[in-house]
């Protein structure tokens, strides 16, 4: 079953979609038409930066770049924090003609050298808090300085760029962005991106939300990734919102209301994780009158459950919106829409945004309405393959579709349900069994905050379901509850063989629960 484009978001007379071609044109309408207005706000101080002023300190890093012998179609890396040095190097780099991309700074200089390479950068653009990397390209440090007055200025030492093919000669003058999927040094995918995808899928987060210039948000998450990149940097900037920067270019819940406030933010996006350590904090740190009214919430990157979601909505006043993406659909795909713009439909990340989605069976045929298959992604934002990698392009890229490799059903009104990753599914003696079905069900337990499911091995079965919890503090539940809890909700099969009651949970740079970390501590 193929659902339009158009069935995303109903027509709407208020509103218009950016009109953006890519990155070097991103903030050009609102430098024209409000120029001084805050396109950021940066520092622990708190520090707004206007539209003129951003544009002025893009351009300046522009014309360093190409003063340095950089232009289309040359690789450079990015390592740095959210902070205004990120966002000055990604306009600056995209209006010089310069495909730019941005690697995590937490990552041990090992795997940054092995992406860079892989790569084919010819130098890396290096700010805060990265110091003193040895790197085997030029590194080039990037300082913005920001004052009270709103003057602002740029530093950029560059030298003698490298001169090496940029992944090998696959990147071409209409690329904009190379981003790496989650995986270790060997298995990161290079996804590259052009500024047609960009614009598209900047154009489908504006729409889904219509956002605005009165829209202002805090960047929770980091921007390396597809979801603060193009659903919180990007879609701001070119609605001509505003974006606060928290102190050391990271996500603070000891600072986030206050930042919030700061900006009288109107809505947030964030990982389920993060939405959990809000959710805990709140009876002693959310502001209750005193905090922005929100438009809306939302969450993106993994399943969010159903219990934690309805609690997010109760205690921030205003309607949680899951929406569903990957690095390559340039992140959105789907996203349940504005309650005046459609249903909330418990369960479901919503209606396609500015592409078609396809529920297939093992032989590519479409699936009837409510039938499980796998989530195929078709659309203007769908990247073209992964450099340096032709089976890998193959296998996820076929005729035009992008193979998720996620599992889900389509309702009646397109509406899709994820129901797990194919790559995750436990056999259980010939019983497939979703882990994030179970975990949805065993975080619905009164007293549970977090949860984990995986597969253990077994001599009879192949496969048992395990489960680790993370109780919230101050709850006593444990794991004979939590089981019986689990028996009135679950086929026999699914229910977990055995569950154990641990501190927390370890999760990926991007947010998401990472199963290698809890397969390989847990299963054993």
């Amino acid at each position: 079953m193929a659902v339009p484009a158009a069935a995303s978001v109903r027509d709407t007379d208020r509103y218009r979609s950016p009109a953006v071609t890519g990155l070097a044109d991103l903030l050009d309408r609102q430098v024209r038409e409000r120029p001084y207005a805050r396109a950021l706000v940066v520092t622990g101080e708190r520090v707004p930066l206007s539209y003129r002023g951003l544009a002025a300190l893009a351009d300046d890093v522009a014309a360093r770049l190409s003063r340095a012998g950089l232009g289309r179609g040359d690789a450079v890396g990015l390592i740095c924090a959210n902070t205004a040095e990120f966002v000055v190097a990604l306009l600056g780099a995209a209006r010089a003609g310069v495909v730019l991309a941005p690697l995590d700074p937490a990552l041990p200089a090992a795997q940054l050298s092995a992406r860079l390479v892989a790569l084919g950068a010819r130098a890396v653009l290096v700010g805060p808090p990265v110091n003193g990397v040895a790197l085997p390209v030029p590194v080039w440090p990037l300082r913005v300085e920001v004052s009270r007055a709103g003057t602002a200025s740029v530093t950029l030492a560059t030298g003698t760029a490298l001169e090496v093919p940029s992944a090998a000669d696959e990147l071409t003058d209409r690329d904009a962005l190379v981003l790496f999927t989650a995986g270790t040094t060997d298995r990161a995918k290079m996804v590259p991106l052009t500024h047609a995808n960009v614009a598209a899928s900047v154009q489908g987060v504006c729409t889904t939300y219509e956002l605005g210039p009165d829209d202002a948000t805090v960047a929770v998450m980091p921007f390396f990734h597809g979801h603060g990149l193009f659903a919180v940097l990007l879609a701001s900037l070119a609605s001509g919102g505003c974006v606060l920067l928290p102190g050391r270019g990271r996500f603070s819940a000891g600072t986030f209301w206050d930042d919030m406030r700061a900006v009288n933010a109107t809505w947030f996006t964030a990982v389920p994780a993060i939405h959990e350590i809000l959710l805990d904090r709140s009876e002693r740190e959310y502001p209750g009158p005193q905090a922005p009214p929100l438009k809306f919430v939302r969450s993106c990157s993994a399943p969010l459950n159903t219990a934690t979601q309805r609690a997010l909505e109760r205690t921030f006043g205003a309607p949680l919106l899951s929406a569903y993406g990957m690095t390559e659909s340039s992140h959105q795909a789907t996203s349940e829409p504005l309650p005046q713009r459609g249903q909330l439909k418990q369960g479901s990340v919503g209606r396609p945004t500015g592409v078609e989605v396809r529920v297939v069976d093992r032989s590519g045929r479409a699936c009837p309405v409510g039938v499980e298959g796998e989530v195929w992604v078709h659309g203007p934002s769908v990247a073209r393959g992964y450099l340096g990698d032709r089976d890998g392009t193959t296998y996820t890229f076929v005729g035009g579709w992008l193979r998720t490799g996620d599992l889900g059903t389509l309702d009646e009104d397109g509406y899709l349900s994820l129901t797990g990753r194919i790559k995750n599914l436990i056999n259980r003696g010939g019983e497939k069994i979703s882990p994030e079905h179970v975990e949805d069900i065993l975080a619905g337990c009164p007293g549970v905050a977090e949860a984990a499911v995986f597969a253990v091995p077994d001599a009879v079965y192949g496969q048992l379901v395990g489960a680790v919890v993370v109780v919230r503090e101050g709850e006593s539940v444990g794991p004979a509850e939590i089981l019986r809890y689990c028996r009135d909700r679950l086929a026999a099969f699914a229910v977990p063989d055995r569950i154990d009651v641990v501190a927390d949970l370890p999760y990926t740079a991007k947010g998401g629960l990472d199963r290698k970390a809890v397969q390989a501590k847990y299963a054993p």
